[in-house]
């Protein structure tokens, strides 16, 4: 590991800001949804950014990229670091982003040196990380870890119907790359870090070392329309009512286990016909259940269930969970964290242990190579918002802990993997 070695936070800054152009609102957020013309300009650009730094390209079925830096040693394998480029419907400039651009900035960092390393570096943008356009969220790192069929991935339809597989090819990045898993050594992801810890502390650094196990339920409410003056109550099957109890429920879940750190939402209702004067004869409502002991996340799914016949008794609507997604569960590298709480007492920084509540593409690498996260501060920990916000002095000394953690790995550097 070179010592004195520094990222260069002024063109970091420059190309992130550059990124923030690309979609931008007009309160300074970001709206570049998955595979739309602005993460496919967006896309562009990286591409170019990798092109004049010397980078190979690769972009696999997916349409995830690839840029990649050769090593010294024949046949090792790729130390990658990676997140994403799209954003959310009202997104940030930074959530995924920085990751992506971080990874970058520390590939130009090391040809600016001169420096060599013996296992090739790949810096990779997922697709469709966010799930704001196409669902399930964290599809392209999914089918990359061999979680979900490559098929079926690309058959996923958006709201306007279009095939994610489609959407692919009209801006240009269906590729063929055939890169896998078994190509990679070890996998780091640097992310803000999306709540509040860091930012109240003052502290700058979070070595991640565990996740929230993430369930995703979509439920289906099917009543019966009808004129919402005419019909009487009694004789009504209204959905939007199913729906209603459906979100106390989800809540009232959370709550009971909130003292253990649960978490519970529905971030989705989508109700037909949505007309004056209608009584909804549909709902589909996104639950979602979260508990960093898996046992307990499960055991808020099953009491979520168990309550489904009642409101559906209680409202007259068939209730049905048509789909269901699970994330985590996979736990992160200690060796990896290791070497990031190293690479940070080095810059004079005190790491912070964490777990990720928020999903990341990580926790499906995690589930197939050696993997860990980074996290920096944000702005009072808001996130998924167009006020989402960090300062440069509290990028670098994450993205410099992730350059000294990434050689670290390269050399073959060991930590001490319980010493915190």
């Amino acid at each position: 590991m070179i010592a004195d070695l520094r990222v260069d936070m002024e063109r970091l800054w420059a190309t992130l800001m550059a990124s923030a152009r690309i979609g931008a609102t007009e309160r300074g957020g970001l709206r570049r949804l998955a595979l739309s013309p602005q993460d496919g300009e967006m896309r562009a650009l990286f591409a170019r950014w990798c092109e004049e730094t010397g980078l190979t390209l690769r972009v696999d079925a997916m349409g995830n990229m690839f840029a990649l830096r050769p090593g010294r040693r024949p046949g090792a394998k790729a130390i990658m670091i990676g997140s994403h480029l799209d954003t959310q419907i009202f997104g940030g400039r930074f959530d995924g982003v920085l990751g992506v651009l971080a990874g970058l900035e520390i590939l130009r960092t090391l040809d600016d040196r001169g420096v060599e390393t013996q296992h090739p570096l790949i810096v990779a943008n997922w697709t469709n990380e966010e799930g704001a356009r196409f669902e399930p969220a964290m599809i392209g790192s999914k089918v990359f870890a061999g979680l979900h069929p490559l098929e079926a991935a690309l058959d996923i339809r958006d709201k306007a119907g279009v095939r994610l597989g489609d959407a692919l090819r009209a801006i240009g990045f269906a590729g063929d790359a055939a890169l896998g898993p078994e190509d990679i050594d070890s996998y780091f992801e640097l992310h803000i870090e999306q709540g509040p810890q860091l930012d109240a502390l003052g502290a700058k650094i979070g070595v991640v070392v565990g996740a929230y196990d993430i369930r995703y339920l979509v439920v289906e409410a099917t009543g019966e329309s009808a004129h919402s003056g005419a019909t009487p109550l009694a004789d009504r099957r209204n959905a939007m009512v199913a729906a209603a109890h459906v979100v106390v429920a989800v809540d009232e879940i959370g709550a009971a286990h909130a003292a253990t750190g649960a978490r519970s939402a529905c971030g989705r209702l989508v109700v037909e016909p949505n007309l004056l004067g209608a009584v909804a004869h549909r709902a589909e409502i996104l639950c979602d259940f979260r508990h960093a002991d898996p046992t307990v996340a499960q055991a808020m799914v099953d009491a979520f269930r168990a309550r489904l016949p009642a409101i559906a008794d209680a409202s007259r609507c068939a209730l049905a969970a048509t789909r269901e997604w699970r994330y985590g569960g996979a736990p992160y590298d200690a060796a990896l964290a290791g070497l990031l709480r190293d690479a940070a007492r080095a810059l004079g920084h005190a790491p912070r242990d964490m777990l990720t509540v928020a999903g990341h593409d990580s926790m499906n690498l995690a589930c197939v190579v050696p993997s860990v996260m980074i996290f920096t501060p944000c702005d009072r920990g808001v996130s998924h918002n167009e006020a989402e916000n960090v300062s440069r002095a509290d990028v670098e000394p994450a993205v410099n802990a992730m350059l000294g953690a990434v050689l670290g790995r390269d050399a073959g550097l060991r930590s001490e993997p319980g010493a915190h």
